[in-house]
Parts: structure tokens; sequence; C-alpha cells
């Protein structure tokens, strides 16, 4: 079954429906934990296993897929670490993790968040497993190649700003930093200079610590 774990320091809840993160400590919900935090959110935690919990009926009925993260928010299921974040986004809109709709920030918003939901992933992803395209299927992949998604990458962030947005820390900027930290961390990414120039200033926000020990926490009295 689900094993739940208590969340942080409790805050004000901005919505009346209960929020309810389904992770582990050691997926892509460290994301989403790390967004929540951003918004300063109440949530419960329900921390499932690989193998067992994630594939029970139970929890298939939230997720088909079978894999975690997942976030509820009364009768409402978000799945997909992106997406999870973006929704998030949209429900504290006093915490300006999103820039207003309309907006030429928007617009970088949107397109840097999927890059790295997107091409992005599946680049570095696939250098970590050995199954990146051949030169001959670039047309077909949405990272073109594994260059492709670097360059582009390093474009994103090297625009003169702080943030993909602008001076706005936003929704974007964490889920690229995740991706980042991630896949630097593991190897999918290439250690550029300008990689780890625009992490580290925002792997030191107050949420991201706080985050991050809680999930560290979560994982010592289990070996997963």
């Amino acid at each position: 079954g689900l094993r739940c774990a208590d969340s942080s320091t409790p805050r004000k809840l901005q919505m009346s429906a209960n929020l309810t993160l389904y992770t582990h400590p050691m997926s892509r919900g460290r994301t989403v934990r790390w967004m929540l935090e951003e918004c300063g959110a109440t949530y419960d935690t329900a921390i499932l296993d690989y193998g067992t919990s994630m594939k029970a009926p139970d929890y298939l009925a939230i997720n088909p897929m079978g894999k975690v993260p997942a976030l509820t928010h009364g009768d409402t299921v978000i799945t997909e670490a992106a997406a999870i974040c973006a929704y998030l986004a949209d429900l504290f809109p006093d915490k300006n993790l999103a820039p207003p709709p309309g907006s030429a920030a928007r617009g970088a918003y949107y397109r840097w968040l999927f890059f790295a939901a997107a091409p992005l992933e599946a680049a570095f992803v696939g250098k970590l497993v050995g199954h990146l395209a051949t030169p001959a299927q670039a047309s077909t992949v949405g990272y073109g190649s594994y260059a492709q998604a670097m360059d582009t990458l390093e474009f994103a962030i090297t625009q003169g700003t702080p943030y993909l947005c602008g001076d706005q820390f936003t929704a974007a900027d964490l889920y690229l930093t995740a991706a980042l930290g991630w896949g630097m961390y593991a190897g999918g990414i290439e250690k550029r200079p300008a990689f780890e120039r625009y992490v580290q200033p925002i792997m030191q926000r107050e949420a991201y610590v706080r985050a991050t020990a809680t999930d560290d926490a979560l994982m010592a009295p289990h070996p997963f």
C-alpha cells in the first residue's frame, strides 16, 4: 500500500481542496515537491515503491502509467512533472511563478518549459540509456541530435538575463534546473560552464534546499 509521510512545516493552503503528492524520493517527484515548496502549499505526501505500490490497482486508477509523480487536487488528477508545475503556477498566482498570459514572457515560459520536458529530456535520457537517434533519424526525433539539444539549451540560458523569462524566476526555470541537475549528475548532460552558472544560484533557493532535505530524509530509512 501507500506509505504516507508528513509534509514539511504546514503553510496556509490557498484553496479548499486537498493537495496530495504521489512520489518516491528517487524520482521526478523531487521536482514537484520543490514546486510545492515554492508555492508555499500545504500538501500530503504518499510514498510509493517501484514495482509494488506504483503498480497496485489503487494507484493505477490515478495514473495508469504506474509512474510517479502524480498530484491530486481534490478530484483533479495531474500527471507529468512539467504539467504539474504549470498547474501549480496557475493555482498560486500570487507566487509569480508564471508570467501573465498573453505576454512575451509567457511565450518564453511555454517555449522553454516544453523544450525541457520533451526534446531535452529525450536527448539526455537517450544518451544515458544508449539509444540516441542516428543522423539519418534526426529529422524524425524531436531533439534532432544530441548536439542540437545541448546547443539549444545553452542558447536558452545565455540571453543576458538571469532566468528564462527575463528577471522573473518561473516554473520553467525550476523544471529546467531540476532536469539539468539530474542530467549533469547522471552524465546525460554535458557540464558546460553556462549550465553550471545557470543552476548554481537557483539551487540555493530556500524552497529547493527545503524540498531536497525532505526527500533526502525519506531516502535514509528506506533502502528502496
